[in-house]
């Protein structure tokens, strides 16, 4: 066989292209295995430069954040006193629970103070210590007002706490006859259900079929179980039938305002850092001290009796300490004076005193005229007791400001129109404006600033209200 010259040395050539191919995969594949090995013998490090360490101020900013978010800190220190609340509402469950008897209790008090939040630190720790003789039941008025579906709802709940099937296509006697079944069986088995009701004057409304089919079952020495209602309305047991009223225990607890010392404490408690945590201890050690002189400072004092005489309850206490917090300044590294006073132009309600700041002398006067009858505790007044008013102001002060009494009847129904004043009731359609009596619907407070606010306020008004 004749093999030409030329086709010879392309063979060659071709031999050695494929020889440097294999090489060139054989240093690839040495190469992958090497990585891999070292890939696994050295720990991984993040792509681009390390993270930073957080500094001192980003710490405390983050711990005070996480504090004012957890009722269960903010409640705690409130908790000590055998007189408060929380140690009420406990000793009245454990006793149900160990003692094996019925109870139903209603926690009351304005939006804020704290009601839901002392029930759930109770119920936490009743949880702790009972944790196989408790069962907690929870519905909302606002959700579950119609009796059949709250009914509906609670063997709901029961079946799913222990494990059973639950019929969605039960009729409203079957749920009623099932509940009852259950709160028998657990009462045998020593087991406590308690149910809370929050926005208890939503159950209070119609026929109350489901108030009555709970209270008249726990009249059975074989049930056991504690009712728990928690409404913002102080006459809410008025509401209640005379068949449900005859079944309830009428015990009641009452959320006020915390006093100016407990307001003091519980500031303190949230917003002071602890010295033995991550944060360093000589920064946690000057933050405190430089907060102890702000609370001490008298304008830092002030300033918290003019939020607290707006709004007067913890929560809002807690959402202005929050504001106040995420104010701080993180290069400044501490809180300060303007923070607070910062979260407080924030918070005040200004649309009242926009519309304060907008009305006529006349108009001033009259609002000043209502509180100083509010004041003499003449509850209801209408636009002739207030021009009697208005007429002694003027003749025992000789000022100017003296305006007929159709003027006036048209400044008083500006301040309807602006809802400054209302009428108290809907009653009387058909009176005129002038004979219907009316209430103010702005604070003393209100009505000072937005006075001191108005660029040209009659001095005398200023001395009224100071009086």
């Amino acid at each position: 066989m004749i093999i030409n010259l030329s086709s010879l040395n392309l063979i060659i050539e071709l031999r050695k292209s494929v020889f440097s191919i294999s090489n060139y995969t054989l240093q690839l594949v040495k190469s992958y295995i090497f990585l891999r090995g070292f890939s696994q013998s050295q720990p991984t490090r993040p792509m681009g430069r390390e993270k930073e360490k957080e500094k001192p101020s980003e710490e405390a900013l983050n711990l005070l954040r996480s504090r004012l978010s957890d009722p269960n800190f903010i409640f705690r220190p409130l908790s000590d006193s055998p007189d408060s609340n929380y140690s009420k509402l406990k000793f009245i469950i454990s006793t149900s629970v160990t003692e094996a008897c019925n109870n139903s209790i209603l926690l009351l008090g304005p939006r804020g103070s704290g009601k839901v939040a002392v029930l759930e630190l109770v119920l936490s720790d009743l949880l702790l210590q009972y944790p196989e003789a408790i069962s907690v039941i929870r519905l909302n008025g606002l959700l579950h007002s119609d009796d059949n579906c709250a009914l509906k709802e609670i063997a709901r709940q029961l079946c799913m706490e222990h494990q059973l099937l639950f019929s969605k296509v039960a009729s409203f006697d079957d749920n009623s006859l099932f509940v009852i079944a259950m709160l028998r069986e657990c009462g045998l088995a020593h087991k406590t259900i308690i149910f809370v009701l929050d926005e208890f004057d939503f159950f209070a409304q119609g026929k109350q079929r489901l108030l009555y089919s709970l209270l008249d079952a726990m009249q059975s020495v074989n049930s056991q179980a504690v009712v728990i209602g928690v409404s913002c309305r102080l006459d809410v047991d008025q509401l209640l039938e005379k068949r449900v009223r005859s079944r309830f225990s009428h015990r009641k607890l009452l959320f006020l305002s915390p006093s100016k010392e407990e307001t003091e404490r519980l500031m303190e408690h949230i917003l002071s850092l602890p010295v033995d945590s991550s944060i360093p201890h000589n920064y946690a050690a000057e933050f405190n001290g430089r907060l102890k002189k702000i609370f001490s400072d008298e304008r830092f004092k002030e300033l918290i009796n003019t939020y607290l005489s707006y709004n007067f309850t913890i929560g809002h206490l807690v959402r202005f300490l929050f504001q106040a917090v995420s104010y701080m300044d993180l290069d400044v590294r501490f809180l300060s004076h303007e923070n607070f006073k910062t979260a407080l132009s924030s918070n005040q309600r200004q649309p009242k005193l926009e519309c304060i700041r907008d009305c006529s002398i006349l108009e001033l006067y009259m609002l000043v005229c209502m509180k100083r009858l509010e004041v003499k505790e003449q509850n209801s007044y209408n636009f002739y007791s207030v021009m009697t008013e208005y007429k002694s102001i003027h003749d025992s002060s000789q000022t100017s400001d003296n305006y007929a009494a159709n003027v006036c009847l048209r400044a008083f129904e500006h301040l309807l129109q602006r809802q400054l004043i209302s009428f108290i009731d809907n009653k009387g359609h058909n009176q005129s404006v002038e004979f219907r009596p009316v209430k103010l619907l702005i604070s003393s407070a209100e009505l000072h600033q937005g006075l001191k606010s108005y660029h040209q306020c009659p001095a005398i008004l200023l001395r009224l209200m100071d009086r």
